[in-house]
């Protein structure tokens, strides 16, 4: 039986994602054979976190400054906005170097069976930036599985009707470069096929 303080500190840590109880056991053990310097540099680094880091108020990404560095960026195309579901698929886009739009993390997905989903998710406030004049497109940038093909439908029918000239596309999906015929999936090679590019 451990004691109170490290007991405390397990329920804490296993509120992380892919945290459980021997996971968060080891941290804790670590920590306390490292010596006090590791722990309190953690102290200070999410105490830096929780002043420093907040919401963009236009595109929902976690920043120091808001509107974040990419809303502000007057070079940026703000006729476009690209929705993902998390500041991580942000980044994944911002380093291909190829997208020079804006971008609207909605930090939740539509869950099935879960009612109060819609409450979570930054989605009123993607209908309100949909109604500007000058926005042209939308592009939705969620993974393709059950989650993700749940909350794109209903933006595509919800974006519809909030702004029937808006342009609402999808990231095409098909066969990764170098990839062989012979051992992709079926839902892949119907995806590549129907997202076949004209040359």
């Amino acid at each position: 039986m451990y004691s109170p303080t490290i007991n405390n500190l397990i329920e804490a840590l296993k509120k992380l994602p892919s945290v459980g109880e021997h996971t968060a056991e080891r941290f804790i053990f670590h920590w306390l054979k490292s010596g006090k310097k590791e722990v309190t540099e953690l102290m200070l680094a999410l105490r830096e976190l929780i002043e420093k880091v907040k919401s963009c108020e236009v595109c929902w990404d976690f920043s120091e400054t808001s509107p974040c560095a990419i809303c502000s960026n007057a070079k940026r195309d703000h006729t476009t906005i690209c929705v993902v579901a998390g500041p991580q698929d942000l980044m994944v886009i911002e380093q291909t170097g190829i997208y020079k739009g804006v971008y609207h993390v909605l930090r939740e997905l539509v869950d099935i069976g879960d009612d109060d989903s819609l409450q979570k998710i930054k989605i009123k406030e993607l209908f309100e930036r949909s109604k500007k004049s000058e926005l042209t497109e939308i592009i939705l940038a969620l993974n393709p599985d059950m989650q993700g093909e749940t909350t794109m439908l209903y933006l595509e029918s919800e974006l519809k009707k909030t702004n029937p000239k808006l342009k609402i596309t999808r990231l095409a999906r098909g066969l990764p470069l170098g990839a062989d015929l012979r051992y992709a999936d079926e839902m892949t090679l119907q995806s590549a096929i129907k997202n076949r590019m004209v040359k």
